[in-house]
């Protein structure tokens, strides 16, 4: 996607992630809190007293997830003013004042200067979405502090990925009617390719909802993907080392869409 700053870091150019992650929030529970615990944990196992950027907040579960792991300090970013909105309304219920921010953002305009570096920057399932992934990767990497921890999930790389882009955008400016058929003919697409492959019918994976999550794919727009080797190079440019890559396995060369592969680098020590 070629555009200027000013338009990648205009909300109206991108997908409305936010009104999904406001339904989303309603349905979150229990169960959904501590699988998103795991989740982060599973990337970052020691968060206790540490700083956190949470880049791409969404409904804001994720970063409810580090305070409860007892990070130090919380600040959840998002580009959209309905994921802001949803992320304070989630924090204030259960996050303890004074140790989290909420605010809207674009990963473009971050600058170390004016909010400091962090211990880890979390990023999952977003920064493809910025219209500029690299440009957007290379921009919340410079919010990681020494020797800070940079955990992130990009979409995996399939034959197909260009027809997802068209779909997508497709879809993000189908009326909603429409998009319903789509999404529930989806769904169920999923559902079914989850039966045959065994999975059975357990939706709950790191606290998300297929439903949800199916809007989301959907109507993903921007959208990118990438490699774990184009991955690895960027971030070694960059000054990190890789300390864990968990790649989503692909079905069907990506006939019913991709995942996301996780990446968690570690900025090296100064020499």
């Amino acid at each position: 996607m070629n555009a200027s700053t000013s338009d990648l870091t205009d909300r109206s150019q991108h997908f409305d992630f936010g009104k999904n992650w406001a339904g989303y929030s309603r349905l979150i529970d229990e169960k959904r809190r501590e699988a998103a615990e795991e989740s982060v944990k599973r990337l970052v196992p020691d968060i206790e007293g540490k700083s956190f950027l949470d880049i791409g907040s969404g409904s804001g579960l994720f970063s409810l997830a580090a305070l409860r792991l007892g990070a130090g300090r919380v600040v959840a970013l998002d580009i959209d003013e309905d994921s802001v909105a949803t992320t304070r309304k989630l924090l204030a219920g259960e996050g303890e004042k004074g140790r989290w921010t909420a605010a809207r953002a674009s990963v473009f305009n971050l600058s170390p200067d004016e909010l400091g570096t962090f211990d880890v920057v979390y990023s999952w399932g977003v920064l493809h979405h910025t219209g500029d992934m690299w440009r957007a990767i290379d921009c919340a990497s410079k919010m990681v502090g020494p020797a800070g921890t940079f955990a992130f999930a990009l979409y995996e790389r399939t034959p197909l990925c260009g027809a997802w882009r068209v779909e997508k955008r497709a879809y993000m400016n189908a009326r909603p009617g429409t998009q319903k058929l789509v999404r529930n003919a989806y769904v169920g697409l999923r559902r079914l390719a989850r039966t045959v492959r065994g999975r059975g019918s357990s939706e709950l994976e790191r606290g998300m909802d297929m439903v949800h999550d199916a809007h989301d794919w959907l109507g993903g727009y921007p959208y990118e993907s990438t490699s774990g080797k184009a991955v690895q190079e960027f971030m070694r440019q960059r000054g990190f080392e890789r300390v864990l890559e968990q790649p989503v396995k692909i079905h069907l060369a990506g006939l019913l869409g991709t995942g996301c592969s996780e990446y968690v680098y570690r900025r090296k020590a100064a020499a």
